[in-house]
């Protein structure tokens, strides 16, 4: 999947939008890539892909651990 560079949604939403749905999905499980590496696939600034993640550590599907990375969050 690409994001839409010319889409009225900002990057970081689409992003965003785009891990919900893998982790929705159960595509995307246990560690996240890191933002250098979500940058790249994605061809976004890192600091796009930070605040991707910073929405969904706010929804609680994400879990962040200092020097360890993102995860995906344990459901119930």
């Amino acid at each position: 999947m690409e994001l839409d560079h010319d889409s009225p949604v900002p990057l970081y939403v689409q992003l965003a939008n785009l891990l919900r749905g893998r982790i929705e999905r159960g595509e995307l499980k246990g560690r996240i890539p890191a933002t250098k590496d979500l940058a790249v696939q994605y061809e976004v600034a890192q600091g796009t892909a930070e605040r991707s993640l910073a929405i969904l550590r706010e929804e609680g599907l994400i879990i962040s651990a200092v020097g360890r990375g993102h995860f995906v969050a344990k459901r119930d």
